[in-house]
């Protein structure tokens, strides 16, 4: 596997993607007029496809880490160790900065109520059922209550780690398991009868493409003729109704071989700090603020222009004073691995 990659790139985009898209959902209370749910006919916006492509990058290389970790409790420290810290500021940046800030409530009433730290807590171990905050209205819309719409995805995130160290420990992320998996997410997403199986059954296929992918890295499975059909494949999707279900399929396929592609160029996503993930968990709050900033009536572009920047300061800070300090503390693997493809970087 090549050194260099497109990893970083990716997963920038994909969380610029979502904040894109949560800008007309803030804005508008509604995303009716996101691009890509017009040209899709309704069954998906850019932000979705961008949390699929988070999804697929993490399956490659939470795969990857199991495998050159070996023990399974130095894996998850890793894993722990990514996404708790940089999680654990954020609703607290949340609950006792932006929403003391917007609330109706006298500052001593609203610390006086138990919403922020349950808040906190629930949040910080991956539970969204405290989504809102006392007195706490950004915009006159739906989502005007909502702290952070994005959280939705770390619980499925964190369950796919725990996945992959129950399946390594039963020495079974082989191949034919991998496409398994795929194939069980996929019927998530098609029968109604497995909605049981929550949040995680529904991302399942994207993440475990991820995994197939990483099993088949040594052979020509990254080629520029499978990224033609890949690509055909998802236009086609379109008019056929399936983009969702298919997605796992081409749009992840074509995530990954953009990333791997060693002909094209590689961009330094990375030049600042690892920031994609940052940027996925501060990019709500931070469209809320500037949507009451500017009075709770913003355009959609109005909300993203003024967010971006904001969420990639607070990205930029949580990567150098939290995060980065926070994977120092990672376990060292007893042996090195030979042929890293990426540092030590996933996020939701």
């Amino acid at each position: 596997m090549p050194r260099a990659n497109n990893f970083d790139a990716l997963r920038v985009l994909a969380a610029v993607s979502v904040i894109f898209s949560h800008a007309f959902l803030i804005a508008e209370g509604t995303q009716d007029h996101e691009p890509l749910i017009l040209l899709t006919g309704r069954q998906s916006i850019l932000g979705l496809c961008g949390v699929f492509i988070f999804f697929a990058i993490s399956g490659f290389l939470v795969t990857q880490s199991f495998e050159e970790t070996r023990a399974p409790l130095r894996y998850l420290a890793k894993r722990c160790l990514r996404i708790f810290p940089g999680l654990f500021v954020a609703v607290l940046v949340s609950a006792f900065v932006l929403a003391p800030l917007v609330t109706t409530l006298p500052l001593s009433e609203y610390l006086r109520r138990p919403e922020p730290y349950r808040y906190v807590f629930g949040n910080a171990m991956l539970s969204t059922e405290v989504h809102e905050l006392p007195g706490v209205m950004f915009v006159d819309n739906p989502v005007g209550l909502v702290i952070n719409g994005s959280m939705w995805t770390l619980r499925p995130e964190f369950l796919m780690y725990l996945m992959v160290m129950g399946l390594g420990m039963l020495r079974l992320i082989s191949l034919p398991v991998c496409l398994l998996l795929v194939a069980l997410g996929m019927a998530c997403i098609r029968f109604d009868a497995l909605n049981f199986l929550g949040d995680w059954g529904w991302l399942l296929a994207f993440f475990a493409v991820g995994m197939a992918l990483y099993r088949l890295r040594h052979t020509r499975i990254f080629s520029g003729k499978v990224a033609l059909l890949a690509l055909i494949g998802l236009i086609l999707s379109v008019p056929l109704g399936q983009f969702i279900l298919l997605f796992p399929l081409f749009g992840c396929y074509l995530a990954l071989w953009l990333a791997l592609n060693r002909r094209l160029p590689i961009v330094p996503a990375a030049r600042f700090g690892d920031l994609s993930y940052g940027l996925y968990i501060y990019g709500w709050p931070a469209e809320q603020a500037a949507v009451w900033a500017l009075g709770g009536h913003a355009a959609w572009w109005q909300v993203f222009l003024l967010a971006l920047p904001l969420a990639a300061t607070l990205a930029f800070l949580s990567w150098h004073l939290v995060e980065r300090p926070a994977l120092r503390l990672k376990p060292r693997n007893a042996r090195r691995a030979a042929a890293p493809v990426a540092a030590e970087a996933q996020g939701a």
